[in-house]
């Protein structure tokens, strides 16, 4: 029996038994801790034996001897040998520990030979392969439509590879300037590193065996956003108006991954300030929105259920002016699109600045200025204000503050302080002047607003395993209803200003809603081919009064083109955001913008992804029916 019980009490004793089968993973820990132990000891008597020499008792016939004598006897002379010893041993233990402290913390950073041959290390390599980040995988799921994974190199490295590193880029990111994706989203929340004793005498999580993440884009959406922006400087923008799902995001010009690894790759792009690749358009650049701000400002009038109201036209060739001695505001033209009396239906179908700009001053600045909080714009008192908001990294829904960080757009605003005339107040509520603060993502939200079936706006994700999350009930769902039913005249009736959609859908029975938009913005900086500003030279005064000549950039005002879209119109599943830069003076949004909002659409319907009823019927080829039967 007492055989018995020493057996039960050796097989406790076994490594998978102690302190829950995680022996050996805290063996190190405890020799870490044991070799420091030594250490601190052997410290402590190399000190004690140093200071001790200085201060050894002396024999008693050594008390009397003269000074220079006792320098001469043996004990002396050994002690000083001793010591000299002891502070060669201590000067070489620095040394030694020193050149440990370089190589560990020191080496990867500045030394060249070492970041050479370090992946030769299998430590190196074993600390690398423990790191690796996980597979980036779109909306799918599918191995094949992976965004981000490792391969093996020529070199047998294992290298990062980004099938879409130039249609990404922007999302992904670089190891340089703003964090992107990559650099947030595989990092893990944890504790900091715990220190051997908390090893040794806690029990450590495990680590987490899947570090594959999927996201909302939808790779061929992506490409296809970036196929279609090709040439083109702009952006585009689709979510999912019930979820917040981001299908498709992308700024144009972008940038190849490979092109900003080294550090001269990313100085060249940086420099570029004529074509700015680094510049994601589609969350951190301002643009003036043009009309597709009236939708905003038919969503405020909705919400302050004013929507029936019909204000008084002016009769032709008149246009609107707020207050005498105003300067008038005028439909394109110069005149009204629809003189006298209009209805909110009728004036969104054709484009009224006169319409938009009266309401907006009807419904008065602190009800645009609710209405703006509710979509994610910040409302401030003057335009100075507006250029010090920064970034909103709070419109995101992301599982940590790092994922939103790294995809906070320029936080939009809009001028409603009491300083501001009329005129200045009016132009605001039809797309142009002070709000011009407006980046295509916080447009694509307006359009989701309208387009969400309960009327709320839903927080923009990027991780598909997330739960949506609400940003705020901007309208109920009988305003939202009747905002996309008007928004649904301009591509489906005719003297729709997007009537180009309903050509390019036709056949498909798809019903949209949209907004066209063209704004007007001066004062645009003018490169040459090399990336330099164009100057040209103008006389002026200096500080002593002298005229001098001086070096102006050249300027010019550059037109853009815009649309917003919801499609489908009874259930929308993605609200559409393009803009296009320097359309000229003689096009409009609703030919430059709008056919690519439409060919977005067909491209999401060739995806699946407006839902079973759209989806494209498989076609049946000849040999199939004939093998079928009749």
């Amino acid at each position: 029996m007492s055989f018995l019980l020493f057996l039960f009490q050796l097989e406790k004793l076994k490594p998978e038994n102690l302190f829950g089968g995680q022996v050996l993973e805290r063996t190190p820990a405890g020799l870490s801790i044991v070799y420091l132990i030594g250490i601190a000891v052997l410290v402590v008597f190399l000190i004690m034996s140093f200071w001790g020499n200085f201060n050894i008792p002396k024999l008693p016939f050594e008390l009397n001897l003269d000074k220079d004598v006792r320098k001469r006897l043996t004990s002396t002379l050994t002690n000083r040998s001793l010591r000299v010893w002891q502070l060669v041993f201590i000067i070489l233990a620095f040394t030694v520990y020193g050149f440990h402290v370089y190589w560990t913390y020191y080496a990867d950073d500045y030394n060249e030979q070492f970041q050479a041959l370090s992946y030769k290390d299998l430590r190196t390599r074993r600390t690398n392969a423990s790191t690796l980040r996980g597979w980036m995988l779109d909306r799918t799921g599918k191995l094949d439509n992976a965004l981000a994974y490792y391969k093996i190199g020529s070199d047998k490295s294992i290298d990062r590879s980004y099938p879409l590193e130039r249609e990404m880029a922007h999302l992904l990111g670089t190891e340089r300037g703003t964090p992107g994706l990559e650099r947030t989203i595989f990092k893990r929340d944890a504790d900091p590193l715990p220190e051997s004793w908390e090893i040794l005498t806690k029990y450590k999580k495990a680590e987490p065996e899947n570090r594959d993440v999927r996201i909302t884009i939808d790779r061929e959406l992506q490409t296809y956003a970036a196929k279609r922006l090709e040439g083109k400087r702009g952006a585009v923008v689709v979510l999912n108006p019930q979820s917040g799902d981001v299908l498709a995001i992308y700024s144009n010009p972008s940038y190849s991954l490979s092109e900003a690894e080294s550090l001269d790759g990313f100085l060249k792009l940086e420099s570029d300030k004529r074509d700015q690749p680094l510049l994601n358009r589609a969350t951190r650049e301002f643009y003036i929105p043009g009309s597709t701000f009236k939708t905003f400002t038919m969503i405020s009038a909705f919400r302050a259920g004013k929507e029936g109201t019909i204000l008084e036209g002016n009769p032709a060739p008149d246009c609107y002016t707020p207050f005498r001695g105003s300067k008038p505001i005028c439909d394109a033209g110069g005149s009204c699109h629809a003189c006298g009396p209009i209805e909110i239906r009728e004036a969104f179908k054709i484009s009224s600045n006169q319409y938009f700009a009266q309401m907006a001053n009807y419904l008065g600045r602190d009800q645009m200025a609710s209405t703006a909080r509710l979509v994610g714009i910040e409302p401030v008192e003057t335009p100075k204000d507006a250029l010090v908001q920064g970034f909103d990294p709070d419109i995101w829904n992301a599982s940590n503050k790092r994922i939103a960080n790294s995809l906070a757009p320029a936080k939009a605003t809009i001028v409603t302080g009491d300083k501001l005339t009329l005129y200045d107040f009016g132009v605001e509520g039809m797309g142009q002047g002070l709000a011009g603060q407006m980046t295509p993502l916080q447009m694509a939200l307006i359009a989701s607003a309208a387009g969400n079936l309960q009327g709320k706006l839903m927080k923009p994700k990027i991780e598909a395993d997330i739960q949506p999350q609400m940003y705020a009930q901007v309208l109920t769902p009988n305003q939202a209803a009747q905002i996309r039913e008007i928004m649904s005249t301009v591509t489906e009736e005719a003297g729709g200003t997007g009537g180009v959609v309903r050509a390019k859908l036709a056949g498909t029975g798809i019903v949209t809603g949209g907004k066209t938009g063209t704004a007007d913005k001066d004062g645009v900086i003018v490169y040459n081919k090399d990336g330099t500003k164009k100057t040209h030279k103008v006389r002026r005064k200096n500080a002593d009064g002298q005229i001098v000549e001086v070096d102006v950039p050249d300027t010019y005002t550059r037109w853009d083109g815009w649309f917003l879209a919801i499609a489908p119109l009874e259930n929308p599943q993605i609200a559409i955001a393009v803009v296009v830069e320097d359309i000229g003076g003689g096009a409009y949004g609703g030919t430059t913008a709008a056919p690519i909002a439409a060919d977005m659409i067909l491209k999401a319907r060739e995806l699946g992804l407006l839902g079973d009823k759209y989806k494209p019927k498989t076609q049946t080829t000849t040999k199939q029916k004939k093998k079928g039967g009749k």
